[in-house]
């Protein structure tokens, strides 16, 4: 995710206890779990494996009513479960069944406690429906309103807010969705577009090819929409846009499928934007390796963000940030790559816990550097010593990169702070200028295609660059990575940081105003 900057004013263990409360017969009342998340204690839930959910959305055509909604979740159980939780809220439920059975149900917090009619074994299958409602409403994530719609914007915990889930980038699984439209409606989502038999097989089913052209299914002038991803995804990533929308298809490297989501009445104008992404994959092919999933798309919002977002397969950008001539041609395309890297670092490997951000923004912000080096001549190294001058100051303010701050008591976390985008960009450089440039660029690679289609952890990474540089680097990135104090820049001794520091990152170093990131 980034926020950039506006003319206007942008699974650890379970305790013995908690386990006990789970699964005993018996068990006390229900209450919000945890899979032991520093930062988000109450997201994930013990206790399953979430293979994959099939989602539909009924759309009335308004954005202030909530949609009907039906969600299906594949799982397999890990423990023996008497009593499970999802984590789910704004939505009413309608009605759950486990296995087929109807199952007894409670909100509690954040979280939806259901109770099978029996419990289920551990290995066993776990198949869960919920009727429920899906609530528009809200400005802390979830579904987004736009001028002739929604989209989502679930990054980093507000998927439940929109459908019942495992809510942690942990847990991936395949995803459908199943969107249904009033006519003059277009609905897209994550992953490709599905029609006929493909579309009407299940959660469990194995259709993912290209839909081969039939239009989508239509009933007393509603449409269904199918999109079915290929490759597992984390609940934040998740991306369903439902508006007067067109969509512009391509071809990228490879043949890779493109589509591109923008509000019908702007196509003209955003066309040359649009017309950029292919190069933009074939640059950052040649840096890391194959784009990691099936197809890609830029969609651009009628809505004022504040930040654009990474959803997989089809990334979110605010309209204004192409049509505000105040925002210069290279830091619009810098912000482009930003969203498109997240594909690989953040979307195909996801973070193992939320303290693991830092390896998501600091390998998209270093990208958007790189790129904005290699395409428009602004410094990497210059902008990485203005990072380092500000690098003490961001630590005091949010803690180190691998070590967030946590909220004070009642207070809201924001993990999207300056120390998460440069101020980690900046561990980066410190590795390459380390271990050489050759071996930081094997070390790119290895890491997404090691970790494609999971998640990695801050020691992953650790161990990896020891791995490739061929010397344990252990000693050298912890302290950068879990320190106070910034350490000293190999090659750069002159280099000063100040605790006071300017408490915002630069995007395009002297080129822009700072960007605020999110």
């Amino acid at each position: 995710m980034i926020r950039p900057p506006r003319p206007m004013a942008r699974r650890a263990a379970l305790s013995a206890a908690v386990m006990v409360t789970l699964v005993a017969a018996g068990a006390p009342s229900p209450a919000p779990l945890g899979i032991g998340d520093r930062l988000f204690p109450h997201l994930g839930n013990p206790g399953y494996d979430v293979r994959a959910y099939d989602i539909a959305f009924d759309y009335s055509g308004s954005n202030r009513e909530p949609l009907r909604a039906v969600t299906s979740i594949d799982a397999r159980a890990t423990e023996s479960l008497s009593r499970l939780n999802l984590d789910f809220a704004r939505g009413e439920v309608r009605s759950v069944e486990v296995n087929g059975e109807p199952a007894r149900f409670r909100t509690v917090g954040e979280d939806l406690a259901v109770t099978p009619a029996e419990p289920v074994a551990d290995g066993a299958p776990l198949r869960m429906r919920i009727a429920h409602t899906s609530s528009t409403r809200g400005s802390d994530g979830g579904w987004l309103r736009t001028e002739d719609g929604l989209a989502m914007a679930n990054q980093p915990d507000a998927a439940h807010r929109v459908f019942p889930c495992n809510d942690h980038p942990s847990d991936k699984a395949r995803f459908t969705f199943r969107i249904t439209t009033p006519p003059g409606l277009t609905a897209v989502a994550s992953g490709l577009r599905l029609s006929g038999e493909d579309a009407d097989r299940g959660i469990s089913g194995e259709g993912t090819g290209r839909a081969p052209g039939r239009k989508p299914r239509a009933a007393d002038g509603r449409t269904t929409w199918t999109y079915r991803g290929v490759h597992p995804m984390a609940p934040e990533l998740a991306q369903v846009s439902i508006g007067r929308s067109a969509v512009i298809g391509r071809e990228g490297p490879h043949d890779l499928p493109m589509r591109d989501v923008v509000p019908a009445a702007d196509r003209g104008r955003l066309g040359r934007w649009l017309a950029k992404t292919p190069a933009q994959i074939s640059w950052m092919e040649s840096k890391v390796g194959p784009y990691p999933f099936e197809n890609y798309g830029v969609l651009i919002a009628a809505a004022e963000t504040g930040f654009e977002l990474e959803t997989q397969t089809l990334s979110l950008f605010e309209r204004g940030l192409f049509t505000d001539s105040r925002y210069p041609e290279p830091y619009v395309e810098s912000v482009m790559v930003h969203e498109l890297a997240h594909q690989w670092f953040g979307d195909s490997v996801s973070p193992e816990r939320w303290t693991d951000l830092w390896l998501n923004e600091a390998h998209a912000t270093w990208y958007e550097a790189l790129y904005a080096e290699e395409k428009a001549d602004v410094s990497l190294t210059e902008r990485m010593r203005q990072a380092y001058a500000s690098s003490d100051g961001w630590r005091a303010e949010g803690g180190p990169p691998a070590d967030p701050k946590v909220p004070d008591p009642g207070s809201k976390i924001s993990i999207f702070r300056p120390i998460a985008y440069d101020g980690s960009a900046l561990v980066l450089y410190a590795l390459r200028e380390r271990i050489g440039t050759a071996a930081f660029d094997r070390l790119q690679r290895a890491w997404v295609t090691r970790h494609r289609d999971s998640h990695a952890s801050t020691a992953d990474f650790i161990a990896l660059a020891s791995e490739i540089s061929g010397k344990d680097q252990s000693g050298f990135l912890r302290p950068w990575l879990y320190a106070t104090k910034t350490p000293p820049m190999p090659g750069h001794p002159e280099w000063r940081s100040e605790r006071h520091g300017t408490g915002i990152g630069t995007l395009l170093g002297p080129v822009l105003h700072p960007g605020k990131h999110r």
